[in-house]
């Protein structure tokens, strides 16, 4: 028996920027509830990357909700829109994707996402099943339902058009592929970030045309990264992974201010909304410490992705590093063979040999260790790196280019930036 509509509307609401329309969804979840049937709710995901990261488990939370009400969840795997590129808010042609890619990148997603959604309960599509068998007549049919002038009404294809940048013709055809998805699927309501808008829209005016009752869309806002201005984004490197290591993904949520704080708890918690705002105000007032408030965040999102737990540990371990200036109770490892022909040597082996000579006072210039040993990715990345001040050799902060390490001591722990440390060892080869 599915909840009354009041408790279900209240769960739906959370964390949505718009429910297009309100009162369709009501009159849907009130005709579910009287037939005891669930309502088919799509999602759709080009797999255009390979890794999710938090931005993505927005829009998987919306869904988790609607799995908890006991309606039908359809993840989407757009295999064949894929192939043509989401023109949302791009300002050129999306470089095609090829087909290794898109399946690559698929496998990746089905193996994450139950992270987060029942997989019990879950209905995993490829949009290749109906896409890739329409024939020439049936396409052609499908663009004779929409016009041109509707779909350069969208805002990113407006600002190319008046530029004179070019849109090509594969690109109309993106909404209105993903259109017909929810026709082949009979989708009663479907989901999307609010770059999605148009092409959610669109898919109700292609219902009405096939003669289906039109979806309900609900739209869900992007998310920040941790710089809390630009959209989460694995290229910005503002990103949390859900696979990252559980320590990694608590001292990253640790770094993120006061104020987008209360904002992951809104979109990435089952935190009521209510509790979220008492928080707010005690903050204001002082009765509550934010940063406590932050360490119960990451350890709930940690938890969600690694269990309790690993969570705790996490927690524990960011406490006795940044709390009690302790180091890491784990750290990898990397190790510096000195060449006794007093040469330098590189075998292609994990321990790179940066190092030269065995004889007393012999030195290694940081920047080669850097990125001989593959902390970093180029001599370039170490340097900038020691210039912004994010290398910390025995706990002291290095910011000279040409520093050089003194292979007379055997260890020394060298870290980058807050969270990563490393054990450097010299030994003779």
């Amino acid at each position: 028996m599915f909840k009354l509509v009041e408790e279900q509307m209240k769960l739906l609401r959370k964390g949505a920027v718009e429910i297009i329309q309100e009162e369709d969804l009501i009159k849907k979840l009130e005709k579910s509830r009287k037939e005891n049937k669930p309502l088919r709710v799509k999602a759709g995901f080009d797999p255009t990357a390979p890794d999710i990261h938090l931005g993505h488990t927005v829009l998987l939370r919306k869904m988790k909700h609607f799995q908890e009400l006991g309606h039908e969840v359809v993840f989407l795997i757009g295999d064949f829109t894929g192939l043509i590129g989401d023109p949302s808010g791009r300002s050129a042609t999306r470089p095609a994707m090829t087909r290794e890619e898109i399946n690559k990148n698929a496998e990746t997603y089905k193996q994450q996402v139950f992270k987060i959604l029942d997989p019990e309960k879950t209905v995993i599509d490829f949009n290749s099943r109906w896409l890739g068998e329409l024939t020439s007549f049936e396409i052609i049919k499908l663009t004779s339902k929409y016009t041109v002038a509707r779909i350069l009404e969208r805002d990113d294809f407006t600002k190319r058009f008046k530029a004179g940048l070019p849109i090509s013709v594969h690109e109309l055809l993106y909404p209105l592929m993903q259109a017909y998805d929810s026709v082949a699927l009979q989708a009663d309501v479907e989901l999307g970030g609010t770059d999605q808008t148009f092409n959610l829209l669109v898919g109700r005016e292609i219902q009405r045309e096939y003669g289906q009752e039109p979806q309900v869309v609900l739209t869900v806002p992007l998310l920040e990264g941790l710089d809390g201005v630009e959209k989460m984004s694995k290229s910005l490197g503002n990103y949390v992974g859900i696979d990252e290591p559980p320590e990694e993904m608590f001292g990253k949520l640790m770094s993120i201010s006061d104020e987008l704080m209360f904002r992951y708890y809104e979109l990435l918690t089952d935190v009521e909304t209510e509790q979220i705002e008492k928080w707010k105000r005690e903050a204001r007032e002082g009765k509550v410490n934010p940063r406590d408030l932050k360490a119960q965040l990451a350890r709930m999102i940690v938890a969600d992705f690694w269990g309790e737990e690993l969570a705790r540990k996490a927690a524990d371990e960011f406490d006795r590093i940044f709390k009690h200036k302790d180091l890491p109770s784990e750290m990898e490892e990397k190790v510096i063979e000195l060449s006794a022909e007093g040469r330098a040597e590189d075998s292609g082996e994990p321990a790179r040999k940066a190092a030269k000579g065995e004889q007393q006072g012999v030195t290694v210039g940081l920047v080669d260790v850097l990125a001989n040993l593959g902390i970093v990715p180029s001599r370039g990345e170490a340097k900038r790196l020691i210039r912004q001040g994010g290398v910390y050799l025995d706990g002291q902060r290095i910011d000279d280019i040409e520093y050089r390490l003194d292979a007379s001591k055997p260890e020394q722990i060298l870290k980058i930036g807050k969270r990563k440390f490393y054990r450097l060892k010299f030994v003779m080869k």
